[in-house]
């Protein structure tokens, strides 16, 4: 594993350490510290940081086992684990003491859970701030897991990766003058990017946006962006709170998990604001059902809401790729299997056939060579590690309240029915957004699988 910095591998500054730091023999906090102090720690530990930031990582993993057997360090890259390093047993206490030193975390406390926050520009050559978790596991030792705070700027709207046909209907969606937009899906399918992609569209020197987020990463002007603290009983609530006294045009709330904090976001959106906020939610029409499980009111909340958009991240082909022209029966298949959420609306019941025709043609003309659909599949470069995918693609489930849906909201239909009227309506599911990336070129169909349910 090359370095990119001071020209010492891993592997070598792993062979300086080798004087042997015993964490066995009970010992007390001095002796660890001055361990943990050691000049080939603190660069070892440097250099796991800068080399996860260099791979493109989101997440280091370090992971010690009992005993005498070796500490794995794991990166996640482009949401897969991918194995670093292993550190031998005897140094991996004062590892983990070094990284509670960085985040002011109490080196004493093995027992409980900690987290903190570790800004690594007062350490090493990168501006960059890490979350840190540390977690005591089996056999006394303890677990550490960093996730890479997506630094600095937000991603222009056009660079998202939406669908033509998608972001037309977010832009007309998010500029109406008040309402409800929530963005939904699991942790880490890139939620808070979104968020920030949108209000930097709507970011001007006549609107003031109000931002709570809890950790703030992402930064810009024209923002008023305010850090949730929970430890100093700010909370979600509080601050939506005092946002409503603050003369605001668009409020942005990192996460709706409680009643009070919904009910507010519908109180303010229907008292001329505009709002966005995340929840963890499957898909779009899932979200509905939740808020109002929440025990909200369908009334209020079918006025306020103007959408919903779901997300997930699949990894995105390698330039590597290879493209090819499908066979007939693969077409085939692949139409049935776009097809399968489309097929409880009107106009697939009356004619399946003529409807799965006029498909192939807008493909043929959307996405085609000369008149040809296109498939890819990963090849593998130097590039890429040799895995095909570098990077990856947002897949997008845009669902606009139109009146239909309004009114399903209303009769607190269920999740099926506000599904067949969204996908009637013309939403394309997170599975159809995500084969027509396929016909892009920007992913695969394996990897759209892994990712949606349906």
């Amino acid at each position: 594993m090359g370095a990119q910095d001071s020209g010492q591998s891993v592997e070598e500054l792993l062979a300086d350490l080798s004087s042997p730091l015993d964490d066995e023999g009970g010992e007390e906090g001095g002796s660890l510290e001055s361990a943990a102090a050691d000049n080939e720690l603190v660069k070892f530990v440097n250099k796991v940081i800068i080399d996860a930031h260099h791979q493109r990582a989101s997440d280091i993993h370090i992971e010690p086992l009992p005993g005498k057997l070796k500490t794995g360090i794991r990166f996640r890259i482009d949401g897969s684990l991918v194995p670093y390093v292993e550190v031998p047993a005897h140094f991996r206490q004062a590892m983990v003491t070094r990284l509670k030193i960085m985040c002011d975390l109490d080196i004493s406390e093995k027992r409980k859970p900690q987290d903190g926050k570790i800004k690594f520009k007062k350490f090493g050559p990168l501006d960059i701030e890490l979350r840190v978790a540390t977690i005591p596991s089996a056999g006394a030792v303890e677990d550490v897991v960093m996730r890479i705070l997506a630094a600095g700027e937000p991603i222009p709207l056009e660079k998202l990766g939406l669908t033509d046909h998608n972001r037309a209907a977010l832009e007309k969606t998010v500029t109406k003058p008040y309402g409800l937009f929530y963005v939904c899906g699991p942790t880490g399918s890139g939620k808070t990017t979104t968020l920030h992609s949108i209000l930097k569209f709507l970011n001007n020197s006549e609107t003031k946006i109000w931002t709570a987020e809890d950790p703030v990463e992402i930064t810009q002007r024209g923002l008023r962006q305010v850090q949730v603290n929970k430890k100093a009983g700010i909370d979600f609530a509080m601050v939506m709170r005092a946002f409503l006294r603050a003369d605001p045009d668009i409020i942005m709330v990192g996460e709706s998990r409680d009643k009070e904090t919904v009910s507010m976001g519908i109180e303010a959106s229907l008292t001329g604001h505009l709002v966005f906020s995340t929840l963890h939610t499957n898909s779009a029409p899932e979200s509905i059902t939740r808020l109002l499980d929440m025990g909200m009111d369908p009334f209020n909340f079918a006025d306020a809401l103007l959408g919903i958009l779901a997300q997930r991240l699949a990894k995105r082909l390698c330039d590597c790729k290879q493209h090819y022209t499908p066979s007939h029966e693969e077409l085939r298949s692949f139409i049935t299997e776009y097809a399968l959420d489309l097929k409880n609306t009107e106009a697939w019941k009356q004619d399946p056939g003529g409807e799965a025709q006029k498909l192939f043609e807008t493909w043929s003309e959307r996405y085609g060579h000369d008149g040809q659909i296109r498939f890819y599949r990963a090849a593998g470069c130097d590039k890429c590690n040799k895995t095909g995918y570098k990077g990856r693609v947002g897949l997008h489930e845009l669902l606009v309240a139109d009146d239909e849906i309004k009114r399903l909201v209303q009769e607190r239909a269920r999740v099926n029915d506000v599904f067949v009227a969204a996908v009637a309506g013309g939403m394309r599911t997170l599975k159809m957004d995500g084969m027509e990336k396929v016909m892009m070129g920007l992913t695969d169909l394996k990897q759209v699988r892994s990712v949606c349910i349906r």
